[in-house]
């Protein structure tokens, strides 16, 4: 693929603008303008640079277990207890602030970053925002720190199950479903996707599987993740909300293993979903552990920087 064709990948992946992406390559507008209509072209270190943003905005095609090791190792020295975080006021605000934007605007959500804090931390009602949005970012902020409660009193006790996982989604949907809480009683499937989703009927008993497989100790825990977020996600549960449930289930894993969650940023949504997609129908989870690993460094560079790096 040429260098035009990956830029207008990443511009329509990422939802960037020119301007945006030509910061994210540390280059003028006018050079990214003259380079996506052919007036000029990128030298080596910008077309290296375009690559890896190509990559880590659209997805790869495969990852060396070599490359994954290092990730997935980087990743598991990135250490954050549930007392630390609850402790921390400026930690746990600023975390809410990043996993409730990032998540709500993965599943459609205009509100902005200040948006979410005024609405969550100012209490403000946002004329320019829907209501719905609104409530989303407030019960999103509710679930997150319900499931941060929870691990914090229950400790080395604390366990994902069926009350936990309803629990989330009563949180998350309060007020915006009328069956928030409960599983489906309809078949479903998602636009644009080769994955088939869970017969209805068979839901509870495919959690009650999954709840089990969670209880077994693990030592490699990005693969734990990778596995049980892929497989939550075709099990989808619930009518609506399945992204936000199964995003708040891996920030109580990694978390109950004393680890920084992932943050899955906005601008990755593509690769997520590509990513997500491959483990689903082929069971292959490495390109996915590899995004969750580097989405926990994501995390933690939000909560020592004050802005994600992708």
């Amino acid at each position: 693929m040429n260098y035009i064709l990956q830029l207008k990948s990443i511009l329509k992946a990422s939802g960037w603008s020119q301007e945006q992406l030509a910061c994210e390559l540390s280059v003028s507008f006018p050079t990214l303008n003259a380079w996506l209509n052919r007036r000029s072209k990128p030298r080596t270190n910008a077309r290296l640079k375009i690559e890896m943003l190509y990559i880590n905005v659209v997805g790869a095609e495969s990852i060396y277990d070599t490359e994954l090791a290092i990730v997935k190792n980087t990743a598991l020295d990135l250490k954050l207890r549930p007392s630390t975080l609850i402790s921390n006021e400026n930690m746990l605000h600023k975390l809410t602030i990043y996993i409730t934007y990032h998540t709500n605007t993965i599943e459609g959500s205009t509100m902005t970053l200040s948006d979410v804090e005024e609405v969550i931390f100012a209490n403000k009602v946002l004329s320019n925002r829907t209501a719905v949005e609104q409530a989303e970012a407030r019960n999103h902020q509710s679930a997150l720190l319900w499931v941060l409660e929870q691990l914090v009193e229950n400790g080395e006790s604390f366990t994902i199950d069926e009350e936990l996982i309803l629990g989330i989604h009563l949180r998350l949907m309060n007020g915006i479903m009328s069956d928030a809480g409960k599983y489906r009683k309809h078949s479903i499937r998602i636009m644009g996707t080769h994955v088939v989703l869970a017969n209805w009927i068979k839901v509870p008993e495919l959690l009650v599987q999954l709840i089990k497989d969670l209880s077994k100790s693990s030592k490699d825990i990005v693969s734990e993740l990778a596995k049980a977020h892929a497989t939550f996600e075709q099990v989808h549960p619930f009518s609506d909300g399945n992204g936000r449930v199964g995003r708040l289930l891996m920030f109580a894993q990694a978390l109950r293993a004393g680890l920084v969650p992932p943050l899955v940023v906005k601008e990755r949504r593509y690769a997520y979903y590509k990513y997500l997609e491959i483990a689903q129908t082929t069971a292959d989870y490495s390109l996915l552990e590899l995004f969750i690993a580097q989405s926990m460094q994501s995390c933690h560079k939000i909560l020592t920087i004050g802005s994600p790096q992708h």
